[in-house]
């Protein structure tokens, strides 16, 4: 089921034009059609993704009845939760339904968590032996403070030798499934790791490498560092690069391929309440200037989609709406909406309460182009939590303290 979103014909979108040094054809392609297609199909081992385009893992955001609410809308490839490596292998009651996959949903990416090589080379062997996922993205871009205070995810490629040895035992266990890396520019500007992490990536054999252009310090505030995506690509040409960080609309996405190289992009919080976003980079990738722009009643519509949907995935009603809720303020953003009623929605309890609350809004209000732009959290750190002695050596190849990886599945 798809909501029929009026669309809108927009300007045409700028197409990037082939970057300097770049064979033919690299950056733009022309399609069998009507449209001229932008970039070239996204290829991550055997997987070929079109548009190449891909839903960042979010924590709490990206389970199934989300991924299959921005499937709905468009193409792509829609990452799962990050997991830990641990409670995989432990069998975790918990980390196992957060790695169920729809019959519709193919192919199934899992992004894994881990500090220690050896679990985490188990982790992927089971999900690669027990036909657990098509797919397996390795987390060393997460900037929680509950992460890196103890040696994981944006901190942890510091770490250089360590991190060579937890790609390496990654890609060994996944054996036919490709691997790939998502990773920040570093933990601050005076400890950048990015293009070390990704010439070790590439040399261990992943299938492709996502760079956010922000450090773990920056958390998500300031601009991301697009030049920096730029001088990953030419670092590593052999490997696709895609790039992540303030890409709000389909036009951000086109820019970011013009202007750093880049062979597809990533997507974050930049579809919080926006699920159609891929409707728009579907467009956009193929050509089009066709965009969504959905009227009130639409995105109610897509509320109690997503709700219903969420309700499913849990197999209960009232803790599928009480986890919907968080995504309210994201939809009804820009949109005129009396602060009584917005505030009910927000605290609803069942889907019959959702269906006459949504019922109260103005279905004919338009959309409003100001409510494009930052959605989430935002605000940059004031300093990077790390082990004690983390920076000391950045060949010493410790494992973190296992701690780093208890309570950590989801985020």
């Amino acid at each position: 089921m798809t909501c029929g979103f009026y669309v809108r014909r927009a300007k045409p979108a700028v197409r990037p034009e082939p970057m300097a040094g770049a064979g033919p054809g690299d950056r733009k392609v022309t399609g069998s059609g009507r449209n001229d297609r932008v970039g070239t199909t996204l290829k991550i081992g055997p997987l070929e993704v079109w548009p190449p385009v891909v839903l960042a893992p979010m924590a709490g955001i990206t389970n199934s009845a989300f991924r299959t609410l921005c499937r709905e809308q468009g193409g792509g490839l829609f990452v799962s939760e990050m997991i830990t490596s641990r409670a995989l292998v432990e069998r975790d009651r918990k980390t196992l339904r957060m790695i169920r996959f729809g019959p519709g949903e193919t192919p199934r990416s899992v992004q894994l968590y881990g500090i220690d090589p050896k679990v985490v080379g188990e982790a992927a062997r089971i999900l690669s032996g027990e036909g657990l996922a098509d797919h397996i993205d390795l987390n060393f871009g997460c900037p929680a403070p509950k992460v890196t205070r103890r040696g994981g995810g944006a901190a942890l490629p510091y770490k250089r030798e360590l991190f060579r040895r937890i790609v390496r035992a990654a890609v060994e266990g996944a054996g036919p499934l490709p691997v790939t890396v998502k990773m920040r520019t570093g933990i601050d500007d005076d400890h950048l790791t990015y293009l070390d992490a990704g010439r070790i990536a590439a040399e261990e054999g992943v299938a492709a490498i996502a760079l956010h252009g922000r450090t773990a310090l920056q958390h998500y505030g300031g601009e991301a560092d697009w030049s920096a995506i730029a001088r990953l690509k030419e670092a590593v040409p052999q490997v696709p690069v895609l790039g992540n960080g303030d890409i709000w609309s389909a036009e951000d996405a086109l820019r970011m391929v013009r202007e750093t190289g880049c062979d597809g992009v990533v997507v974050g919080r930049g579809c919080l309440g926006r699920p159609w976003l891929f409707r728009d980079l579907t467009e956009a990738f193929n050509g089009s200037p066709r965009r969504a722009r959905p009227t009130l009643g639409e995105v109610a519509a897509t509320m109690r989609r997503h709700a219903a949907l969420l309700c499913e995935h849990l197999g209960d009603e009232r803790q599928g709406v009480a986890d919907f809720r968080k995504h309210v303020s994201w939809y009804l953003k820009g949109f005129v909406v009396g602060g009584e009623l917005r505030r009910a929605i927000a605290m609803v309890s069942t889907l019959a309460e959702l269906e006459e609350l949504t019922a109260r809004l103005d279905p004919d209000q338009p959309w409003p182009e100001a409510a494009e732009g930052p959605r989430g959290r935002a605000n940059p750190r004031s300093r990077v939590p790390l082990p004690e002695g983390w920076l000391d050596d950045p060949y010493d190849v410790a494992v973190p303290d296992a701690a780093a990886e208890s309570d950590t599945s989801g985020g």
